[in-house]
């Protein structure tokens, strides 16, 4: 990156934070503090209001604010694309915002540049499968859960933990949202529970009846969603081996729980790690006889009481 567009860069980086130390641009720009301190004082020899507080860092005074910038095309299609998503995977809110960010965004664009923007989307597609598609009802919760996590409010939600076995267990829980999560199409709230006293995951999906609550929470300072890592408590090991002709099928499965891969003579060999041994009953009963279950010994029997009791509808 030139020094042109370094300080272009900085600028815009102390719009959209209310304060940066040098040290952090620093490393985002992969350069050294002292070129960051020469980079602030251009820009206020520039006529760019920038505060510098000891100790603290730099910020901009309030109300200032670059004027419209250009996009490049590939520039564009990233947002524009991005608007395609929100639009499938968010709430109706978030929808309605995205057409109107893409209404923007195309209104301003120079005729060259959306004429070669259009051209090259049209040359894409951000395809989602039906089974990835938000449903509806967990677009209404997502709307709801999103405003009590602004408004730091706790919610209350009947909530359905099934099992392979087809037994379930149900509970009412009252938590505080602290963050929402898009995994493989499917929306997760971490949030604490207080029946658990602790942070915990729940799918949208498995959740009814929520309400929202007067009930106010703080966020912890320390806790960050971009930084949070769950604890994993996979504590079961399995080992399974495909037949060579389904090899690249379940390469492409993309199956969360696998853990490791690796072809051999007689097979691919596949290691997952799971919390429950029935987490994984479906998913290898779908591979048919094109899977065999390495170990646990317990983990067979499973299957095999499971293809028992199929073989006797037939």
């Amino acid at each position: 990156m030139n020094k042109t567009d370094r300080l272009l860069a900085v600028v815009l980086e102390l719009q959209r934070k209310e304060i940066v130390r040098a040290e952090d641009l620093a490393a985002l720009f992969e350069t050294s503090v002292r070129t960051i301190y020469r980079d602030i004082q251009a820009l206020s020899e520039a006529g760019v209001p920038i505060i510098g507080s000891p100790g603290t860092g730099y910020s901009l005074m309030e109300g200032y604010f670059l004027p419209p910038i250009s996009f490049t095309v590939l520039e564009a299609v990233s947002l524009l694309i991005g608007t395609d998503f929100i639009e499938q995977q968010f709430d109706d809110d978030y929808r309605v915002r995205a057409q109107a960010a893409r209404g923007k965004i195309e209104a301003i664009l120079p005729s060259s540049v959306r004429n070669e923007a259009s051209h090259v989307l049209k040359a894409m597609r951000l395809l989602i499968s039906d089974k990835q598609v938000t449903p509806s009802k967990e677009k209404k919760y997502l709307e709801k859960i999103r405003r009590a996590i602004l408004d730091a409010r706790k919610i209350n939600f009947h909530y359905a933990k099934r099992l392979a076995d087809s037994k379930g267990h149900h509970s009412v829980r009252t938590v505080a949202p602290y963050g929402l999560v898009l995994i493989q199409g499917s929306w997760m709230l971490v949030a604490r529970c207080d029946l658990r006293q602790d942070i915990r995951h729940f799918r949208l999906s498995r959740m009814t009846e929520l309400i929202d609550l007067e009930e106010r929470f703080e966020l912890p300072a320390h806790f960050n969603l971009s930084e949070y890592t769950p604890t994993d408590d996979r504590d079961l090991r399995v080992r399974l081996r495909f037949n060579h002709d389904i090899v690249d099928k379940v390469r492409e499965s993309n199956y969360h729980y696998i853990e490791d891969m690796e072809e051999h003579r007689d097979g691919l060999h596949v290691v997952l790690r799971v919390r429950q041994l029935d987490e994984l009953l479906q998913w290898v009963l779908g591979w048919g006889a094109g899977v065999i279950v390495l170990e646990p010994e317990s983990f067979r029997n499973r299957i095999r009481e499971e293809a028992k009791k199929m073989l006797k509808h037939y």
